[in-house]
């Protein structure tokens, strides 16, 4: 509610305000200690598929790109990135969902 809020407020002084979610574990600190240790590390993607994302959504025009919630994987799919291999922080095995998320696209 407050992104929207934000991004209805600065539209016409060209800030966009938008959310970025991860679609599955990332594998950080937090995942390591607090959510499964080296297993959940393992079904994890790379912190730097969501730079990657929030690089696409900031070199898009704020005027227009406000007020949206979006997923990492989808934003990078609209920029033509669908090979997300080189994302994976363990070489094979399944990837977990992130806890917010419903489940994959398709």
């Amino acid at each position: 509610m407050i992104t929207l809020g934000v991004a209805e407020d600065e539209r016409e002084h060209g800030v966009g305000a938008n959310c970025l979610w991860p679609r599955t574990l990332i594998a950080t600190a937090a995942v390591q200690n607090l959510l499964g240790g080296d297993q959940a590390m393992a079904m994890s993607r790379t912190p730097e598929i969501v730079a990657d994302a929030a690089r696409v959504i900031l070199e898009r025009d704020p005027r227009q790109a406000t007020g949206n919630a979006y997923i990492d994987d989808e934003v990078l799919a609209e920029a033509g990135v669908t090979d997300l291999e080189g994302y994976r922080a363990a070489e094979s095995g399944d990837l977990a969902l992130d806890l917010f998320v419903d489940g994959w696209p398709g």
